[in-house]
C-alpha cells in the first residue's frame, strides 16, 4: 500500500486558493521553494500539471478546477478531525446509560442524592449499579462500566482516579447494647465481646485484629455477612459488635441516621489506617465531555455527604 503523505492535500488546496506559489506558501507558513517542491510531488503524484503559467501568475487546468470543491472540502474535514471537539456538551439533551460499580454502602447512603441531582441537570441520564464482586481492572478497562467507587485495590498503571473523601473504621452495636453502657470501650471488653464481620470474600479477619493483637488480644467473630449493610442490620437485631466505614452511618459517629437504624457507633480503642474512597475510571474516558461531568457531579454529591 502506497504511503500518502496528506499534507499534499493542504498544500494542494492553498494553491489552488492562491493560484500563486508565493501566496500558497505565505499561507501555509512555508518557504516558496518549499512549496514549489509540493506542487513538483503534487504533479507527479496526480500526473497532470494543476497550476500553469499565465502571464505573471498561474491559472488551473481543467483537471485542477474539477478537484477544486472536493480538495478545499476534504481539508477542512481533515483540520476538523485533527481539532479538540468545540460543541459544548448540551446536558439538557443528553441521552446516555452510565453504568458505576459501587459498594452497597455507597449505594445506600448516595444513590438517591446521585440520582437526584443528575436529573435536575440531564433528565436523560440513567445510572446503572453493578455488583462489585472484587477489585479487577477487566471491566473498566473493556468498558463494561463507565465509573468505579470505592478503594483502588488493583496495580493496573493506567488508571486514573479522583479523591472523593478520607474515611476510617467505627465500631457499632444496638442501642442499649451491654458495652456501651458499661463506661469506656477499652479493648479488653471490646474484645471480649462476640463480633460479626463483613467481607465479600468471607474472610472472618478484619483490620482491627491486627492492633488487637499487638495487645495481646483476640476478637472472637461468629458471623461473616458480605457487605456493611448487611452487618449494621444483624447488630440492630443481636448482641454482635460489627465493623463499618464512618461514611455508613452518616457525617457524625453518634448521628441521626446511626440513631434511626438503631444502632450506635463508637471510637473503636485502638488505631486503624484510614482508607481512601475515590472515583476510578481508564483514561479513554478522561477527556469525554459527558464522563468528565459525571465525575464532577459524584464529586459534588461526596462533598455534600461528607465535608
Amino acid at each position: 500500500m502506497q504511503t500518502i503523505d496528506l499534507n499534499l492535500l493542504i498544500a494542494l488546496d492553498a494553491l489552488l486558493q492562491a493560484r500563486s506559489v508565493t501566496g500558497a506558501a505565505k499561507r501555509l507558513g512555508l518557504s516558496p521553494s518549499a512549496m514549489s517542491r509540493s506542487l513538483a510531488r503534487l504533479r507527479r503524484v496526480t500526473g497532470d500539471p494543476l497550476l500553469v503559467q499565465a502571464g505573471r501568475g498561474l491559472v488551473p487546468t481543467p483537471h485542477a478546477e474539477a478537484l477544486g470543491e472536493r480538495v478545499h472540502a476534504l481539508t477542512r474535514e481533515a483540520l476538523a478531525v485533527l481539532q479538540p471537539p468545540v460543541n459544548p456538551l448540551d446536558l439538557t439533551a443528553l441521552e446516555h446509560t452510565f453504568t458505576l460499580r459501587a459498594s452497597t454502602g455507597f449505594i445506600e447512603r448516595l444513590a438517591a442524592p446521585l440520582m437526584q441531582a443528575i436529573s435536575k441537570a440531564a433528565p436523560g441520564v440513567r445510572l446503572r449499579f453493578v455488583p462489585k464482586p472484587d477489585k479487577d481492572a477487566r471491566p473498566l478497562r473493556e468498558g463494561e462500566i463507565d465509573l468505579e467507587i470505592g478503594v483502588l485495590g488493583t496495580a493496573a498503571p493506567e488508571l486514573r482516579t479522583q479523591l472523593l473523601f478520607r474515611d476510617r473504621l467505627v465500631g457499632i452495636a444496638r442501642i442499649g447494647h451491654p458495652l456501651l453502657a458499661g463506661g469506656p470501650v477499652t479493648t479488653e471488653r471490646y474484645a471480649a465481646c462476640a463480633h460479626v464481620s463483613a467481607s465479600r470474600r468471607g474472610h472472618f479477619a478484619q483490620p482491627v485484629d491486627a492492633a488487637l493483637e499487638d495487645r495481646g488480644l483476640t476478637r472472637r467473630a461468629v458471623l461473616v455477612v458480605p457487605d456493611y449493610p448487611d452487618a449494621m442490620r444483624v447488630v440492630r437485631a443481636s448482641d454482635l459488635v460489627g465493623l463499618v466505614p464512618q461514611s455508613c452511618l452518616g457525617d457524625a459517629l453518634a448521628g441521626e441516621h446511626a440513631a434511626g437504624l438503631g444502632i450506635a457507633a463508637f471510637d473503636l480503642p485502638v488505631g486503624t489506617p484510614d482508607f481512601v474512597i475515590s472515583s476510578i475510571w481508564h483514561p479513554r474516558l478522561d477527556a469525554d465531555p459527558a464522563h468528565r461531568w459525571l465525575r464532577h457531579t459524584v464529586m459534588t454529591v461526596c462533598k455534600a455527604a461528607y465535608p
